[in-house]
């Protein structure tokens, strides 16, 4: 990677850990709140009215939803212990549980919904804790082909958007507004100055306001009418623990969503360190942890408090690409917004006012740069043909559910509908024909030992066999143990600071003409990743000339690096390149 040409084009303005001035924070942290919260509250009206609840229970839903998800959003901006990315990324309820959620409505009441919830949320914490067990099945690959279904998934509805207009209004008045929200939006993006890109979310969508304010679209009377402090009028539903055959009915479809909504929050979390830093870095796997662990959170408090479930939006990545602002207090403003929200109806009407053709029209610009963001995702480490049958195949079976154009009679009444959303359906094939690859690649070889220089002459010996198993000459297994020995000296702390005993578990197998090994520990120290890229970069901080050579070293022998830092856990993984032997 070129991290030079990658820092000069990029547009980042605030990195995530720098403090923009307090009017900018506050401003876009309102701007952004103000687009994203009717998505909140929109997903807990059609869950709400689709399942037959009272009218007591949207009011009450609506109100948690808000706190929820502005509460989750500071915790995912600020990071709590090992709860929350540390980044941006705002948390709103969950499309993807609308189908299930209507169904535990339907077959069992708000109590029954929430105590599916509080139990499938236990599932996402055990996921955060073990993510690194699902490091090969949950790839960069399957993240960013999520990614880019949500685009396919949510755009139909910023189409549908842009026709909807009150009875008697000329047909023209959409077309004109949403128009003016797209083209002020664009124009500002792609020409105006850095400083005036910040604002491009809420210049469009005022702009596109005003023109359909002179149309008659803005609801003013929606704002007028609505009071300035208040209290939902509805009350705690309950929770169900009768375990009856409903809940062990929908538990499964449960837990399936939950396990696509961390996947969708795996992309998104990985997605926003690559947009939140001048310099490309290397992914920091605690920070994904994190985001999945906070998500957990949200739904566990959803539950709790008797509401839709929350996840990440991935809005969040294109608002912070769109504007170069990826500091984590304007997380934290966009967080106390929704909250205050709950408990302002006046601001809430604001906000539900804006014409649908304002809004279709600005999520056209995010879905866009969003699908472009899970492309890159794809792409970060490189594509070959499997990759490229696992993104291809899952993206356009994805596509294909989401329109009703496979097999629409089968599917459309199973699980509730579950596998009509696009990134559902796409996210499973993904996940499930990345299975089969990892189930039916070449057998791997492990070692354990001890996690120290005292180690090498048992990892020589294993590096030996595995090299004369492949059918490989003696100086490829030096090679191969030059690359580990070299790695091993980088990851050993240089001041002794663990005085408890540790292991390491190496694993190796053959790619094609390249050897993979993989080691496995507790390290504590930085990323090798960054520190190979930053290697004679002035910038750089100051790395000790004994793990400098070793890192020179590790350059030299490894064709790639990648080190994967978990809570408790290091993974790096080296590729060596296998030079063919002499001819005979």
């Amino acid at each position: 990677m070129n991290t030079d040409a990658s820092a000069r084009q990029s547009s980042v303005r605030y990195e995530a850990d720098e403090r923009p001035p307090l009017l900018l924070t506050i401003g876009l942290g309102l701007q952004i709140a103000l687009l994203t919260v009717g998505g909140v509250v929109l997903t807990v009206a059609i869950v709400s009215r689709a399942g037959g609840a009272s009218e007591s229970f949207l009011t009450w839903g609506v109100f948690a939803a808000a706190a929820i998800s502005g509460t989750t959003t500071v915790i995912q901006a600020i990071r709590v212990g090992r709860i929350g990315a540390g980044y941006v990324l705002m948390m709103g309820t969950s499309g993807s549980f609308i189908a299930v959620c209507i169904g535990a409505l339907a077959q069992g009441g708000p109590a029954l919904m929430a105590t599916l919830i509080i139990i499938s949320s236990l599932f996402q914490f055990l996921l955060s804790a073990r993510l690194s067990l699902l490091r090969r099945i949950l790839t960069p690959a399957v993240s960013g082909t999520v990614i880019m279904l949500i685009s396919v998934t949510v755009m139909p509805i910023a189409f549908n958007m842009l026709n909807r207009v009150p009875e008697g209004m000329p047909s023209t008045s959409a077309a004109v507004t949403a128009l003016a929200t797209v083209l002020v939006t664009l124009g500002i993006a792609l020409k105006a100055k850095s400083s005036l890109r910040l604002w491009a979310p809420v210049i469009g969508v005022a702009a596109g306001s005003i023109v359909g304010g002179y149309f008659g679209l803005y609801d003013a009377g929606r704002v007028a009418a609505a009071s300035w402090l208040g209290l939902p009028e509805g009350s705690w539903p309950g929770i169900d623990i009768s375990f009856g055959p409903a809940f062990w009915a929908l538990l499964p479809a449960f837990m399936f969503v939950t396990l696509v909504g961390a996947v969708e929050t795996i992309g998104d979390s990985v997605a926003i360190q690559r947009v939140s830093w001048r310099r490309p870095r290397a992914v920091d796997y605690r920070a994904v942890q994190g985001a999945v662990a906070a998500d957990g959170l949200g739904n566990l408090l959803s539950g709790l408090m008797g509401t839709v479930p929350n996840t990440t939006y991935s809005s969040s990545i294109a608002v912070t690409e769109l504007t170069g602002v990826a500091s984590r207090m304007v997380g934290v403003v966009v967080g106390l917004a929704f909250v205050l929200v709950a408990f302002i109806p006046k601001f809430l009407a604001v906000v539900l006012a804006i014409p649908d053709p304002v809004a279709g029209g600005f999520l056209i610009v995010l879905l866009a740069m969003l699908f472009v963001i899970g492309m890159k995702l794809v792409l970060q480490d490189g594509i070959d043909y499997r990759k490229g049958l696992v993104v291809g195949v899952g993206f356009w079976i994805g596509v294909g559910f989401q329109n009703d154009a496979i097999f629409p009679a089968l599917v459309s009444d199973f699980a509730g509908g579950l596998l009509r959303n696009g990134m559902t359906a796409g996210g499973l094939t993904a996940i499930l024909m990345t299975i089969f690859l990892e189930i039916t690649s070449p057998r791997r070889h492990r070692m354990e030992s001890d996690f120290d220089l005292a180690a090498l002459p048992k990892i020589r010996a294993f590096l030996e066999g595995f090299a004369r198993r492949q059918g490989w000459d003696k100086g490829t297994a030096d090679r191969l143990m030059a690359a580990s020995e070299e790695m091993l000296l980088a990851l050993i702390p240089q001041d002794g600071e663990h005085s408890q005993p540790r292991r390491l578990l190496l694993v190796a197998h053959r790619e094609g003409e390249s050897a993979v090994l993989e080691l496995v520990a507790a390290t504590g120290e930085g990323n090798l990743q960054d520190r190979i890229e930053l290697l004679g970069d002035e910038r750089a901080v100051e790395t000790p000339e004994e793990l400098e050579i070793s890192l020179r070293l590790l350059r030299h022998y490894a064709s790639s690096v990648h080190h994967q830092q978990y809570h408790d856990t290091d993974i790096v993984t080296l590729q060596v390149d296998v030079r063919p032997p002499p001819p005979q």
